[in-house]
């Protein structure tokens, strides 16, 4: 564990030795101050107060010197306070803030596949609690560094002073780091099952805030009450058996160097008794083991950390090496307008799953639009994620007007094509910035266009503000269709050539949902389109149908085509339409 610990720490200081190193300095010198002040205070004993109760008096002029001396010091040490606070608190954050965006790019990075094998409320400790649990040594460590010099230079004065007294702080700083190195072995396991235990409970939380809605209408708040009881109890009791061993580790910490200066004193006297030592030197060295104890801790602080450090950045390693990116060309899709869209042979399983989809092979031609319709379970969201490349097959090919998915610029491939999920989200943020997301090319006059071909233009214009009108979290102002017509704007917002629409329009009534797929279909929206369709009136609208059943295409034609040569197609769209009629 003190190994693999301080190659965290080292990964860090190369990532910010400058501000390593301010804090390191300004430490040192503020260890090798301590030693110094320790010999002043001597001196004064020795030399301004002994003399001064043998005479009756002391001079204004030794006085004023001793006192510019210690105030010099003094001054001397806050300045290096200073400067090692300031670097190690610039470091830390400055650690913590690069890991939490490298960590979130990697998210961004990563497929949805992995994301799925993974719990949000984890994937949010990562970022988070994770981040700054690998860091929190940097906050001692350029004192611990200064104490370590500090230690050097009183082992050296010691010596010089008297070998005799040196003995017992050669004695008592092993002792020191076999204490800390103790304590971080039974400190190892706690505060790794305390950091798991933290990403845990982040985890089930989460959970309960998403399943909120559900949780409240079947009357399990106790349940759910209970099974996060079960972690949070587990954390705590986790947390306290680290807490315990701080508790017995703190203690022993400050007695040591006590125990020391008693040593100190009683061998002193004995060395001062034979005239080896002088008074100055007796309560120098005296005075700098009471002043040991502070500093030593600095150590005992890092190695105390680096079990919770060390569980953090390997947990922040694990996003970080993760695999299954996809792989971007460089090509660009030629030409301007509606793009066709190929499936060629295509298959795919999820992991751990059986195949979902199996030789599927069709094609929506530029500017036309193609419904998919099968059971449910039958794949059709998940070639809508192939469309778009959140996935690719396991075998066979998508094809954007004839190039090869994983043969287009990442760039390309966003600006050409836009998905529309089942579930709508929404953005805490205006209209404006929940359909523009920020994109600099779409001024307000496009929002509203997107706004309009949505069928979102009616209920956006009678909004308080507007465009400016918040929409609170998720969208918790706007109904369910309203939230899933302004998802349509946002991808109808950057012109797609090719939209897929996973039955993205269920909330809305038919007739709102004729008159989008309507307005997609004219000269404006300038797409084609691939949509999940499940009501009659909607597949009516589709220049072609692609007939799923169990993950294999089965047949594909006009709707009325089908319902005449299909009697599982025809069976499947009368008892859509039987159920929206109940």
């Amino acid at each position: 564990m003190l190994g693999r610990g301080l190659r965290v720490l080292g990964q860090a200081i190369r990532t910010e030795p400058r501000l390593f190193t301010i804090g390191a300095v300004g430490s040192s010198i503020f260890g090798l101050l301590i030693i110094a002040n320790s010999y002043v205070v001597g001196f004064v004993i020795g030399h301004v107060v002994v003399p001064a109760f043998a005479a009756g008096r002391v001079g204004a002029g030794e006085l004023a010197t001793i006192v510019a001396i210690l105030l010099g010091i003094a001054g001397l040490r806050v300045a290096t306070i200073f400067g090692r606070r300031l670097g190690a608190g610039y470091m830390q954050f400055r650690l913590q803030a690069r890991y939490r965006r490298a960590v979130t790019r990697r998210y961004l990075s990563l497929p949805p596949a992995w994301h799925q094998r993974h719990s949000t409320g984890s994937l949010l400790s990562n970022a988070t609690s994770d981040v700054e649990a690998a860091f929190v040594p940097i906050a001692p460590l350029p004192f611990a560094v200064g104490t370590i010099v500090m230690i050097f230079g009183a082992v050296i004065s010691l010596f010089v002073t008297d070998w005799v007294l040196a003995l017992i702080g050669v004695a008592l700083f092993p002792s020191l780091f076999a204490l800390n190195l103790a304590y971080s072995r039974r400190m190892s396991p706690r505060q790794i099952h305390a950091q798991r235990m933290r990403a845990k409970v982040s985890s089930v939380a989460h959970e309960s805030f998403d399943g909120a809605l559900v949780v409240k209408t079947m009357g399990r708040e106790a349940d759910e009450s209970r099974r996060f009881g079960v972690f949070v109890a587990e954390l705590r009791d986790a947390l306290i058996a680290v807490g315990r061993l701080r508790g017995l580790f703190d203690p022993l910490m400050d007695t040591l160097p006590s125990i020391g200066t008693l040593a100190v004193l009683l061998i002193g006297t004995w060395r001062l008794q034979q005239g080896a030592i002088s008074v100055s030197e007796l309560v120098s060295v005296a005075f700098l083991f009471t002043v040991l104890a502070f500093p030593v801790r600095a150590i005992g602080w890092v190695v105390g950390e680096l079990p919770r450090s060390v569980a953090g950045w390997e947990r922040v390693q694990a996003v970080l090496a993760a695999e299954g990116d996809l792989a971007y060309g460089q090509a660009g899709l030629p030409g301007a307008g509606p793009a066709e869209l190929a499936f060629e042979q295509v298959s795919y399983h999820y992991e751990g799953g059986p195949e979902v989809l199996h030789d599927v092979s069709f094609t929506v031609p530029a500017g036309k639009t193609v419904a998919l319709v099968g059971a449910t379970g039958s794949g059709k969201s998940t070639i809508a994620a192939l469309a778009v490349r959140l996935v690719d097959p396991d075998t066979g090919t998508v094809a954007v007007d004839g190039v090869k998915l994983p043969d287009l610029a990442a760039a390309d491939l966003a600006a050409a094509t836009a998905l529309v999920p089942q579930v709508p989200f929404v953005f805490d943020d205006t209209i404006r910035g929940n359909v523009a997301l920020d994109r600099p090319d779409i001024d307000d006059e496009r929002v509203w266009t997107a706004l309009r071909l949505a069928q979102a233009q009616t209920f956006a214009a009678g909004l308080p503000a507007k465009l400016d009108t918040a929409v609170g979290e998720r969208g918790t102002s706007l109904s369910g269709g309203q939230r899933q017509r302004l998802t349509l704007a946002r991808a109808l917002a950057g012109k797609p050539r090719l939209l897929v629409l996973d039955d993205a329009t269920s909330a809305v009534d038919p007739r709102v949902e004729a008159a989008v797929l309507g307005a997609l279909r004219g000269p404006d929206a300038g797409a084609s389109i691939l949509v999940v369709a499940y009501r009659r009136a909607t597949i009516a609208l589709a220049d072609e149908v692609v007939y799923l059943h169990r993950g294999r295409v089965v047949a594909t034609g006009t709707h009325t085509a089908l319902m005449a040569s299909q009697p599982g197609y025809r069976d499947l769209v009368t008892a859509y339409e039987k159920a929206e009629q109940q």
